[in-house]
């Protein structure tokens, strides 16, 4: 029996926030399968900033999605049907460069086969084992190259990314402190993350209470938000410190140019190492960050939250929670079960 897809499709580009109208919610027919295909079913779907990017038309890493074409996403889906050798029906893969759809048909050779590891839930893939992970460990090993007894600043802490970088930092021996948007994040961060300190900065100034959370400067900021918080930053970088910069969410809506960092010459002054980075730059590394998350994920040394929303009509409605600051951990739609 032929099988319907439900699949959004950019119809405008955002101005600002993404609004009703910019996405479409259609019904098409699902095609037949080729020779070394596998047509998937999503389970669920990855939400993330890079999302509100690939709406825009701006310079970016990657060709943004185009007016009419299917919104670009990532997930976690199960094969339904398969013409590929070494993938069968049953099958939960990784569907890396995918589709906001129910199902999506791709050449096997561009899916991954998921271990099943009793206890791990789907969810971790696009955790502490997924994407995110990956950003986590390679941003921060690589670039922010963390020694012991250092001080590490994570903005967006309580976030997918975020979170992750806080607790590897620890597990490197460093202090972690963390800002993030309300009173229950900070306490998660410091209470089941291990966090040494969090900010709340909707409460608190942000400058003086990382002048009380960092006494000896800041040797690492992993940075995720630009914006003021990262202005307040700068200012007390130590020097030689690094600066991975992974993200600069506050001004992905931003309908105007975007002024500053004001405080941009304490790079010079502090000989600072800012590089940016995504994460695909270390996919033939994967590897290695895989192997390092999930032992310190089996040895208890990894806490992660998914904050998941049912039903792929709410993933346009769902992607706000990234910039208004209500998701805690990774943000993901349900889009069907597993089974």
């Amino acid at each position: 029996m032929a099988r319907t897809n439900r699949i959004w499709k950019l119809r405008k580009r955002p101005v600002g926030d993404v609004s009703e109208g910019d996405l479409e919610l259609v019904e098409e027919p699902v095609p037949a399968l080729n020779d070394g295909e596998v047509l998937l079913r999503t389970v669920y779907l990855s939400l993330d900033p890079t999302n509100r990017i690939w709406m825009s038309d701006r310079d970016q890493y990657m060709p943004p999605v185009e007016i009419g074409d299917p919104m670009r996403g990532g997930g976690i889906a199960i094969i339904e049907e398969s013409r590929f050798d070494g993938l069968e029906p049953g099958d939960i893969v990784n569907t890396g460069l995918g589709q906001w759809a129910l199902y999506l048909v791709k050449p096997g050779s561009e899916v991954n086969k998921l271990p099943q590891i009793p206890g791990l839930p789907l969810t971790a893939f696009m955790g502490p084992l997924g994407m995110t992970g990956m950003t986590a460990y390679f941003g921060l090993m690589d670039i922010g190259k963390p020694q012991p007894g250092e001080t590490v600043v994570v903005s967006a802490a309580a976030g997918a990314v975020g979170s992750m970088v806080g607790q590897i930092a620890k597990i490197q021996g460093c202090r972690a402190v963390g800002i993030a948007g309300s009173d229950e994040k900070c306490k998660w961060l410091t209470d089941v993350a291990g966090f040494d300190a969090a900010i709340n900065y909707k409460k608190e100034d942000v400058g003086a209470a990382l002048d009380k959370h960092c006494p000896d400067g800041i040797d690492v900021n992993f940075e995720n938000v630009g914006g003021e918080i990262m202005d307040t930053i700068l200012t007390r970088l130590n020097d030689f410190a690094r600066m991975p910069l992974c993200g600069l969410i506050s001004s992905y809506n931003a309908t105007d140019p975007v002024p500053g960092p004001y405080n941009f010459s304490m790079l010079l002054m502090r000989h600072v190492t800012l590089k940016g980075f995504i994460v695909t730059d270390y996919i033939d590394r994967f590897p290695e960050g895989m192997q390092a998350m999930g032992q310190w994920l089996m040895e208890g040394k990894i806490k992660f939250e998914t904050d998941v929303v049912e039903g792929l009509e709410n993933a346009p409605a769902a992607l706000d929670r990234l910039f208004t600051g209500k998701n805690l951990g990774k943000l993901a739609v349900k889009v069907s079960e597993p089974g």
